[in-house]
């Protein structure tokens, strides 16, 4: 069901209230302007293909922004908010159609501080990152798009990324210290979010407010190594990720676990890691490399790639092959490739892991990313799937979760239903009270679609 008005919009006149901002019209702009890697899932290309807005708008400021706010909710118009479109599961994607609101000019570095920034949505994250190291200071976190992507957009779509094995996830307490959104009522507000009320607007692909300013917790610097390393057997690879997640002594910034034959999609490597290996990429602090080697020797691996932190400035980083990016690599080579998100339960010797793995062989190719859960290394899945049929999909989704596994389903644009499989109250409350007419992002938050059912 639709959450707007039906009655036909004036885009004309419409636009003619926004003629001191950015307007956008030109067709083939919108329709990429409208886009994200949805195509990652062969389920959401048939359900987002044909989707776009009608015009996209670009503000300066967030005086522009609540003047934007005001006009959508007087024509009643849809409005989605977009960073960089650099998710995957249609989240900056307009459903029905209406305006898209780019944040990208939107990209001042208001402060940084030890241990704090403050930044507008639009800010890059590698601008940020930059800005923080200059004085020993470095994002927390990032996705593997970190080069492009947006804060505002990794806030209110992402989940996590390199960095995550040390400060867990974006939904835990502390990695997002405030946030500024404009309503959507007849005369839209500023409201500032602080400590756990971020999470009214945490990752709910923008259906509850605008983000126009954030603060952004930072971690010290080091000099992160990057390096690969072999192993003959996949659980002997595993398991020595897990063992390095637990190591509280070694630096680190990433622990990625492939099982052949993702490694072999890595095209740009194709001379550094041999055949039929399976490999562990990871990013170690410089000061601890020594530790990580004994840990090497002790499972009986093979370093077979090692840049330093001043080598890895240049080139291709290697995160960049880690977390989503594996997904791209792989459907580079084929493209009937999809993905799955998993989560796995906390278990140091991986026993679901190796069922799973077992079990379907290169069918669902097993890719891990190790993170921190309320202080335990636990295992993410980011399985490359041999894609046949949604029928099969399926089926490699229930036994997954039968067996104990949880499926953040990347095939879907419903926020609930692809993350924490709950309606998060929070969420629909505040949504209730500053977007009232369910104009932001329609069609994406479970719980508003329901609650609407039930009042009409």
């Amino acid at each position: 069901m639709t959450t707007t008005k039906t009655k036909p919009i004036n885009w004309d006149a419409l636009a003619s209230e926004l003629t001191n901002i950015e307007i956008i019209t030109e067709p083939n702009k919108v329709i990429k302007l409208s886009l994200d890697y949805y195509h990652f899932s062969p389920i959401l290309q048939s359900q987002l293909k044909d989707k776009k807005a009608n015009l996209i708008v670009r503000p300066n400021n967030e005086t522009e922004v609540l003047q934007i706010a005001k006009t959508c909710v007087k024509y009643q118009a849809p409005l989605t908010i977009r960073g960089a479109g650099t998710g995957n599961y249609g989240q900056c994607i307009p459903l029905e159609g209406g305006v898209v609101l780019d944040t990208t000019k939107m990209n001042n570095i208001n402060w940084v501080k030890p241990g704090l920034s403050c930044v507008e949505p639009g800010v890059k994250l590698v601008a940020l990152d930059k800005k923080a190291k200059e004085i020993g200071w470095e994002l927390r976190m990032f996705p593997s798009t970190y080069r492009t992507a947006t804060i505002g957009g990794f806030i209110g779509g992402g989940s996590g990324g390199i960095g995550s094995i040390n400060y867990g996830l974006l939904r835990h307490r502390g990695n997002v210290s405030a946030v500024q959104v404009v309503t959507m009522e007849d005369e839209p507000r500023v409201i500032e979010l602080r400590g756990d009320d971020v999470q009214k607007v945490n990752h709910a692909y923008g259906t509850n407010g605008i983000i126009t300013q954030l603060e952004i917790p930072l971690a010290p610097t080091y000099p992160w190594g990057e390096l690969i390393v072999t192993f003959d057997d996949f659980m002997t690879c595993a398991k020595f990720g897990q063992a390095l997640g637990d190591s509280d002594g070694i630096v680190k910034k990433l622990i990625t676990v492939f099982a052949w034959p993702i490694p072999s999609f890595f095209v740009s490597l194709k001379n550094s890691i041999p055949e039929g290996k399976h490999c562990a990429f990871v990013m170690i602090s410089e000061y601890s490399l020594a530790s990580f080697q004994d840990l090497v020797k002790e499972f009986q691996g093979e370093i077979c790639y090692q840049k330093t932190a001043q080598e890895a400035s240049k080139g291709t980083p290697i995160y960049e092959f880690t977390w989503s990016h594996t997904t791209l690599h792989a459907r580079s080579v084929d493209t009937n490739l999809t993905y799955l998100q998993s989560g796995f339960p906390t278990d140091k010797n991986l026993a679901l892991v190796e069922k799973m793995y077992r079990h379907f062989g290169d069918e669902v190719m097993i890719h891990i990313e190790f993170t921190r859960n309320y202080g335990q290394t636990v295992a993410g899945g980011g399985q490359i799937v041999r894609y046949t049929s949604e029928e099969r999909l399926n089926e490699i989704i229930e036994y997954h979760e039968q067996n104990g596994v949880n499926i953040f389903n990347p095939h879907t644009y419903i926020l609930e239903d692809g993350g924490m499989k709950t309606v998060d109250i929070e969420q629909l409350e505040f949504k209730q009270k500053v977007d009232p007419l369910g104009l932001l992002n329609p069609g994406k938050m479970k719980a508003w679609l329901e609650t609407m059912e039930k009042k009409y």
